[in-house]
């Protein structure tokens, strides 16, 4: 049997008097034990005033948080936070800067029935055996075993975030909330310390939220995924999930940074201003006529073309290590945009002819009106 889950959004919303519309809108989701979630959106969406939600500084307008069982916010009541058994890993880390890493994780064990001295911290007593076992027990899970005797502006970018983060495992609480963990780091840093964060959170057993903007972030941390546009969830599921089979157009172009072709049906094929397209299953018994082909940038291939007479010209190609990034332009001027292996670079202003990887297209409902521009040939499988 199924356990219950660890946390429960009912029909969440949250409206804020100088706004228009809701910050969050009607967002219901649960989460289950250990599992890693990523909300996923751009700026402004209503992500971090929902993780705001969840941990207790903002209060629901209307529906309800259930956490570990207990109600903790609804319409008439709002626990705070420091009374909802949940850690918080901020983006600006939030550590202080006179204390060393041991006293700021034991800063974070503050209230426990364990703690010396009656719940009250003081510096450089730290003599409750198990205190010092519990910080001894995440330095070591965080990889900052001997870096306990040093203060913050000692540390690395990462170190801190490290720091802060067993802080906030080190009380052992039902949920971890981390606001843009790693938006304060540079690239190289951030890809290491995304895999080490997993790492870490799966090695403690431990549930949490994180809020992102970064796609490729969200899929390398996340068990699972809630995207959010303007309040509302657009979609729940693995990584995978997201990524393969989008629910919505935005999800597609937000996750995958699709390209998009009107297409336009002609008996049993879609025709494309790049060729046909086979009718897919799932909108062969509509209504719609026209509708939007998605084609990610991994899936479409480019070759030469020698007779030089193709309608899709090479305008941009950059160079990114593992691959080429090519930004393509079709009679019509539309832009599209490929990554290929660095095998056989196409020179810049050459003419291509285009096929695609994918054997099952996605559509999507046509929502505005667009230059068309179709030639009936078809896409080379």
């Amino acid at each position: 049997m199924e356990s219950s889950p660890i946390l429960q959004l009912r029909n969440l919303s949250k409206a804020f008097p100088s706004n228009n519309r809701p910050a969050v809108d009607n967002v219901s989701l649960e989460l289950q034990q250990g599992e890693l979630l990523g909300l996923l959106g751009p700026s402004g969406c209503g992500k971090t005033t929902l993780l705001r939600i969840v941990a207790g500084f903002e209060k629901v307008s209307q529906g309800q948080v259930e956490l570990a069982g207990k109600v903790v916010s609804d319409h008439d009541k709002n626990i705070p936070p420091e009374k909802r058994n949940t850690g918080m890993v901020f983006q600006d880390y939030a550590l202080f800067p006179h204390l060393t890493v041991a006293e700021n994780i034991a800063f974070g064990l503050k209230g426990k029935k364990n703690l010396a001295n009656g719940g009250v911290f003081h510096r450089g007593r730290l003599k409750n055996p198990e205190i010092q076992q519990r910080i001894s027990n995440v330095l070591d899970l965080v990889g900052l075993s001997l870096l306990e005797k040093r203060y913050p502006h000692e540390l690395s970018g990462g170190q801190q975030q490290r720091v802060a983060l067993a802080r906030a495992i080190a009380p052992q609480p039902a949920l971890i909330l981390l606001d843009e963990p790693l938006s304060n780091l540079d690239v190289q840093v951030r890809h290491r310390l995304r895999a080490e964060i997993r790492a870490i959170l799966k090695a403690a057993g431990t549930t949490a939220i994180f809020v992102t903007h970064d796609r490729e972030e969200a899929l390398a941390i996340s068990d699972k995924i809630a995207v959010m546009r303007d309040g509302k969830l657009e979609q729940v599921g693995t990584p995978e999930e997201i990524y393969t089979q989008p629910s919505s157009r935005f999800v597609a172009e937000f996750v995958t940074q699709a390209n998009f072709l009107t297409a336009r049906r002609e008996g049993p094929d879609w025709t494309t201003e790049i060729g046909k397209v086979k009718l897919p299953n799932a909108l062969s018994a509509t209504e719609c006529d026209r509708a939007e082909l998605m084609l990610r940038q991994e899936d479409i291939i480019l070759t030469p073309d020698p007779q030089n007479v193709s309608d899709v010209t090479v305008t941009e190609r950059q160079f990114l290590g593992r691959e080429y990034r090519y930004c393509l332009e079709t009679a019509s001027g539309k832009r599209l945009h490929a990554r290929t292996t660095i095998n056989n670079p196409v020179p810049v202003g050459s003419k291509v002819n285009l096929s695609v990887v994918n054997n099952s297209p996605l559509f999507f409902p046509f929502t505005s009106v667009g230059q068309e521009n179709f030639k009936s040939t078809p896409i080379p499988a």
